[in-house]
């Protein structure tokens, strides 16, 4: 497995953490932290929005750096030079014959 395919599957990865991460926020301060509820839980709605908020922003580096990792690994090698079809049907190319000056006669038109 080439580091360029290793790189594809990180970025995926990460893209649909990120996805969920921001599914769970709410805009407008609901979703997960309004789920859980009072100040008891897990440190309170604040610590959980801290929580979200920070793992967005990390996912969103770690991705950014991996994309700029992945184009400079990229090799530009996935073509497959070895295909039989290519092989067995070389396309011969003919020398293309110069085209001669003949007069083309004027079309008459009858009003």
């Amino acid at each position: 497995m080439s580091t360029f395919s290793i790189f594809l599957v990180l970025i995926t990865i990460v893209c649909f953490l990120l996805i969920v991460v921001i599914m769970v926020q709410n805009p407008k301060g609901g979703g997960l932290s309004s789920s859980i509820g009072g100040s008891q839980m897990l440190g309170g709605v604040q610590k959980t929005t801290d929580f979200l908020d920070k793992s967005t922003w990390t996912l969103a580096t770690i991705l950014i750096v991996l994309i700029l990792l992945s184009s400079l690994s990229f090799s530009g090698d996935f073509s497959d030079n070895n295909s039989k079809i290519i092989n067995e049907t070389e396309v011969k190319k003919e020398p293309v014959k110069p085209a001669t000056n003949t007069p083309v006669a004027p079309v008459e038109t009858k009003k």
